[in-house]
């Protein structure tokens, strides 16, 4: 058990937007246990906005168009810290080496098989956890391995992002009656976890039809998911609102937060809506839910992983690493309309 309070602690993690909310339960954990350690997080450039309100974190950002030269200038801005604690809390190659610029007494990092890319040799203390554990739980678990009190049970708890009034102003904008619209997120940034137009246009017909509730598309401004968006828009027979690269990371929180519910493949908004507990039906089969899915909403995913096992690599998916990915062209394709609605009638109460 290591339950003596660090004076201060670095936390690094870096990105993805999913495992930004995962790391946020991590943070408030800490914070209820250890009300008095100094807490600073290096976090890319991108994920900040998503957690730069959080109360009483000093953060730093890291741009990742810059490794190296990011690396240095944060190990200069820090040159005169010793943490008594470094949670490395991601194993890619670049926070590993970031984590070299960093002095600290205790380096904390990923043990079994969540320690990939050399991340073993950057760290001299390993956070255990069984290999079939979900990414919150893996990152949820440095809180009870520091601390010796955090119970993954907590994971659940406190874990929405912070959402500002302005941004609550434009999912009202857009949202009048709250809980009740149902949005769809239809890009991950890996594109072969995403789902075909003519599936999300399918479903959205219906829940306009038969659901009788409004459907509404959102996502970020780059040009793949403008052209999924307008590529939804074409197939659909009944209106959508469509406002894909029209909000701020925060009005998005915003949104999320006040929808019925979210369908979404395998991205950062289903972790985004699921900390508000905002039901979401993931669409899965690149990925294993139980590894990476909306971890309160598991249950409500259509998991078509262990046939995507099957028929992409010739085996029983518990022959598969844990942590593998099955990004094959069209893998995504098994997964039907039918499976989809399945999963929204009892949400929706049809």
């Amino acid at each position: 058990m290591h339950s003596l309070a660090p004076e201060r602690l670095c936390l690094i993690r870096l990105s993805a937007l999913g495992d930004v909310c995962h790391a946020v339960a991590l943070v408030r954990a800490l914070q209820r246990i250890w009300p008095q350690t100094q807490i600073t997080w290096i976090i890319g450039t991108k994920e900040a906005p998503l957690v730069s309100a959080l109360p009483n974190v000093h953060f730093i950002t890291y741009d990742k168009s810059s490794n190296l030269k990011s690396a240095r200038a944060i190990g200069q801005q820090l040159k005169d810290i010793q943490f008594d604690v470094l949670v490395l809390a991601q194993t890619s190659l670049r926070a590993n080496l970031l984590s070299r610029f960093i002095r600290a007494k205790r380096r904390v990092g990923f043990g079994g098989n969540w320690a990939r890319e050399g991340h073993a040799l950057f760290v001299n203390e390993h956070s255990m956890l069984p290999s079939n554990s979900h990414q919150a739980e893996a990152i949820f678990e440095f809180a009870r391995y520091l601390t010796g009190e955090a119970s993954l049970a907590l994971i659940n708890e406190d874990r929405g992002l912070p959402v500002d009034k302005e941004s609550r102003a434009f999912a009202t904008e857009h949202q009048p009656q709250p809980h009740h619209a149902v949005l769809i997120s239809p890009c991950s940034s890996h594109p072969r976890r995403n789902w075909n137009a003519e599936g999300y246009a399918t479903v959205a017909d219906w829940v306009i039809s038969q659901a009788k509730r409004p459907v509404i598309l959102v996502g970020g401004p780059s040009q793949l998911e403008k052209q999924m968006g307008d590529a939804i828009e074409a197939a659909m027979k009944w209106p959508v609102i469509n406002l894909i690269g029209k909000d701020t990371l925060p009005q998005a929180l915003a949104m999320l937060e006040r929808a019925a519910l979210v369908i979404t493949p395998d991205s950062g908004p289903a972790h985004m809506a699921d900390g508000f507990h905002t039901p979401v039906v993931g669409l899965y089969a690149a990925t294993r839910v139980a590894c990476s899915g909306p971890f309160a909403s598991q249950a409500h995913c259509v998991d078509q992983f262990d046939e995507a096992a099957r028929r992409f690599r010739g085996c029983e998916p518990s022959q598969l690493p844990w942590l593998t990915r099955i990004e094959d062209p069209g893998v995504m394709n098994l997964i039907t309309p039918d499976q989809v609605i399945a999963k929204l009638k009892p949400l929706l109460l049809i």
